[in-house]
């Protein structure tokens, strides 16, 4: 950590996790909630619009600032690559914290700048028809996939790679919402979820954070221990928690950056 800590990449890379987030939730937030000053007495969102809209953000994103801090941009990301070993505990706190501030900014942002003060910054709720629990399920399964495809797209191990990944998840992240976003709003993303509700209000908005988690630590360890083991011993593991990336340190202490890039090796 202390290594860490002292690295101007390090706070580079915290530096470009709250950046990103930033400009994922002011473009993804407009494009849900533009429809509401577009039509008329009854609007219908246009789900295609808003999924197309946060998968493409998320790969541009990714693209952009990958190879800096790794893209993750969304906490249960992050918690699914620390449980992989992939990263420090410290480095996934100080992720989570940049992500969540950036989403707060970016919604305080479109709060004052967009006309109007009838919409919710698009903000993630549960259907009238839909109870706490079946929005739990949904967010779970959705956020599974798209830890699991992050997963398999950064995996270092792969030969096979070809493509894009930021393409890839960014698939992944509008899939997610053509799923749930009827249902729940799809709330993959606990920080995108958190900034809107800092200013709306925070009704169920455990569900989305709950759900998420569990999804996300969920498919680490479906990836990492059954589908496509990693051989870390207990003590490799141990140390991550501190060092960072097992693969990214050798056995006699020499420790190297930390990123997990968000692109095939």
């Amino acid at each position: 950590m202390a290594r860490e800590y002292q690295s101007k990449l390090f706070w580079r890379a915290v530096v470009a996790e709250f950046v990103a987030m930033t400009v994922f939730v002011f473009v993804s937030i407009s494009s849900a909630v533009g429809f509401k000053m577009s039509s008329g007495s009854n609007p219908q969102q246009d789900n295609v619009k808003v999924s197309l809209a946060f998968g493409l953000a998320i790969a541009t994103m990714a693209q952009s600032v990958g190879h800096i801090s790794g893209a993750h941009l969304n906490p249960a990301v992050t918690l699914g690559l620390l449980v992989s070993s992939q990263l420090s505990l410290f480095r996934a706190a100080m992720y989570i914290t940049s992500q969540m501030l950036g989403s707060v900014v970016s919604a305080s942002i479109l709060h004052g700048v967009i006309p109007g003060r009838n919409h919710t910054l698009g903000q993630n709720q549960l259907d009238e028809n839909v109870t706490v629990g079946q929005g739990m399920i949904i967010e779970i399964f959705i956020t599974f996939q798209l830890v699991l495809c992050v997963l398999a797209t950064t995996d270092k191990r792969r030969k096979d790679l070809s493509g894009s990944a930021p393409l890839a998840i960014g698939l992944s992240v509008a899939l997610g919402h053509l799923c749930a976003i009827d249902y729940t709003g799809c709330g993959m993303n606990p920080a995108r979820s958190f900034g809107p509700a800092v200013f709306i209000g925070f009704e169920n908005h455990w569900v989305y954070w709950i759900g998420p988690v569990i999804g996300g630590i969920a498919a680490s360890f479906f990836y990492d221990f059954i589908l496509f083991p990693r051989n870390y011993s207990i003590s490799e593991r141990l140390k991550a928690f501190t060092g960072g990336n097992v693969e990214e340190y050798d056995l006699d202490g020499e420790e190297a950056t930390t990123r997990v890039e968000m692109k095939p090796k």
